[in-house]
């Protein structure tokens, strides 16, 4: 039950920074292309990269703590259902060097992301 209770808590606080990550990526450059969601899934892809290690090789955290952050807390930061949705509407809008670089984008960067994010932890 605790387990529930952390993953619930890290989900709702990852969907609120993913909201405010976004949102101020948007800000930033626009609405022009999905960066607000490509910038989420980025840092999502570095830090559960990061914590995986943290967790896993180098702390001993409890099972509640890691749940909480990496189901809970990256699993509603990252947005794969957003860029999916707005992959499809650049598709759908007749913009497929867009769609194309969205998804060209999403998935290298971020196992690029998530490589380098396991690199700098095991460099600690």
């Amino acid at each position: 039950m605790i387990q529930l209770i952390a993953i619930a808590v890290g989900g709702a606080a990852g969907a609120l920074l993913r909201f405010w990550v976004s949102t101020g990526v948007y800000g930033w450059l626009g609405r022009g292309f999905p960066w607000g969601t490509l910038a989420v899934n980025l840092l999502g892809s570095l830090a559960i990269g990061v914590l995986y290690v943290l967790f896993m090789e180098r702390m001993n955290v409890t099972p509640e703590l890691r749940a909480g952050l990496l189901i809970g807390l990256l699993g509603a930061f990252t947005t794969f259902s957003t860029f999916s949705l707005e992959t499809l509407n650049l598709i759908q809008g007749a913009e497929l060097l867009k769609a194309g670089l969205n998804i060209l984008l999403s998935v290298s960067a971020c196992v690029l992301a998530t490589w380098l994010g396991v690199l700098m932890a095991r460099s600690l």
